[in-house]
This record gives C-alpha cells, sequence and structure tokens, in this order.
C-alpha cells in the first residue's frame, strides 16, 4: 500500500478534529477510498470520514485493508506537515510510514494498534429538515451558545431556523431566515437539545469549507457535514440531550 497527497491539510486537518473526539481508529482502505467510522467513548457522536482515492497523485492498494491506529500519535506526526510538503503513507509490516518531503524528507513511523471491535454501522436517519450555511455563521452561534448553557436548542419553523440556550440566569438566541446563503427546507417543524461540548469540537469542521450542512428532525440525532465535492466529506452524527438532563 501507497497512498501519496499533495494537499496534506485534506488528512490532517480532520485527523487533528476527529482526535478530539476519538483517540482509537481502524482506517478502511480499498480501491476507491480511505474511510473511518468511529464512535467517540461514550457513544454520543459517531464520526463518518472518507477521503477519495482521486485526490492522491499516488493510490496504489493491492486489496482492501485495515489499519488500527492511536490518533493521538499520529496527529503529532501530522502536525509537523507543511503546506507545501508531499504526504505519503505507506504500509510496513506492523507498523505505517508517513512521509513528509518538500526541501527535505522526514520520516515517521507508527506502530500498529490491536483493536477488537465490530464494524460501526452508520445508521439509517429520517431526517425531515436540512439547513446549509456559511460555516462561520453556525460557529458564531455555537460559541454565543456557550456563554450561557452547556447545552443548545435547534428549532426549524417555516424559514426560520433557531438556535437557543438558557442558563440559569440567561438566555441566547440567534435566528437565521432562509436566504441567497441560507437554505432551508423542511418537511415539518422540528425542535431538538444537543450538547455544546461537542458541538464545539463537532464545527471544527470549517477548516476544511465554508459552507456546512445540518440535517435534523424533533428530538432526534443531528447530522454535521462538511463536503468538498469529489475530495472528502466530514461528517458527525450526534445524539439528542434530553430533556430531564
Amino acid at each position: 500500500m501507497k497512498l501519496m497527497l499533495a494537499e496534506p491539510k485534506f488528512f490532517k486537518e480532520p485527523i487533528v478534529i476527529i482526535s478530539d473526539l476519538v483517540n482509537e481508529v481502524v482506517f478502511r482502505i480499498d480501491k476507491d477510498k480511505l474511510e473511518l467510522v468511529a464512535m467517540d467513548p461514550a457513544n454520543v457522536a459517531m464520526i463518518i470520514y472518507k477521503l477519495l482515492g482521486s485526490v492522491f497523485v499516488e493510490y496504489n492498494i493491492d486489496e482492501p485493508v485495515e489499519i488500527a491506529v492511536n490518533l493521538d500519535n499520529l496527529k503529532q506526526v501530522l502536525r509537523r506537515a507543511k503546506p507545501s510538503d508531499t504526504l505519503t503513507l505507506e504500509l510496513l509490516e506492523n507498523k505505517l510510514k508517513v512521509t513528509l518531503k518538500s526541501s527535505s524528507t522526514r520520516i515517521f513511523t507508527l506502530s500498529l494498534i490491536n483493536m477488537q471491535e465490530e464494524r460501526q454501522k452508520i445508521p439509517d436517519l429520517d431526517f425531515k429538515c436540512m439547513v446549509e450555511m456559511p460555516s462561520s455563521l453556525f460557529d458564531e452561534a455555537i460559541e454565543d451558545m456557550d456563554v450561557v448553557s452547556d447545552s443548545v436548542a435547534f428549532e426549524i419553523h417555516d424559514d426560520t431556523f433557531n438556535v437557543q440556550a438558557a442558563g440559569n440566569i440567561s438566555t441566547a438566541k440567534v435566528s437565521f431566515k432562509a436566504n441567497e446563503l441560507i437554505k432551508i427546507k423542511s418537511k415539518e417543524n422540528s425542535r431538538s437539545r444537543y450538547s455544546v461540548e461537542y458541538l464545539k469540537k463537532i464545527i471544527k469542521g470549517g477548516k476544511l469549507n465554508d459552507t456546512m450542512t445540518l440535517w435534523l428532525s424533533n428530538d432526534y440525532p443531528l447530522k454535521v457535514e462538511y463536503k468538498i465535492i469529489d475530495k472528502l466529506s466530514f461528517a458527525a452524527i450526534l445524539a439528542p440531550r434530553v430533556s430531564n438532563d
């Protein structure tokens, strides 16, 4: 197996983000893509990351392979990658070889780990509402909610997307109307609450794309996705907060 990437950010940035939620993961690599599906230890958030084989300048894989790694260790290596570097991943027996090459060649080897886990199955969810909006606007709304509470309510009512939070002594609300920058589609009005702590980690995906998409329904999981067409997708499915927590 040899995978060479001319733009290391497509692998580096998602891994740094995912490492805040999950410590150990399995990469599944086949003839079309590199994929990661993982659940955080508390079973609150599922992460789904796909990097298409067409993004790589060299994508040489004889047969599908699974590679289990410690993300903290991989993250430390990837943080050494510069935008001008070419990133190469190679599988050598029980090690992952990471080469960063530009004006110099730097080689790191990471020991693979043993993970006895069943393959995570992506749930088949029926979302009733969708919001597409600039990542920066959603980031600001979550930061606003973090000022007053550790949970946030997302509400879709007709053509308006409300982001709300209530603490012991204060409240916050941000409303977005459908316009040329914000698309809102809904089959029904909905309202669900989610953890601000998890959302603050997930919205770092805004580094990947200026636009994001949310899927939600009433008292239902939330899906947050950042996608670069024909290159990669990074998504998180977040469990709702129950009403009495």
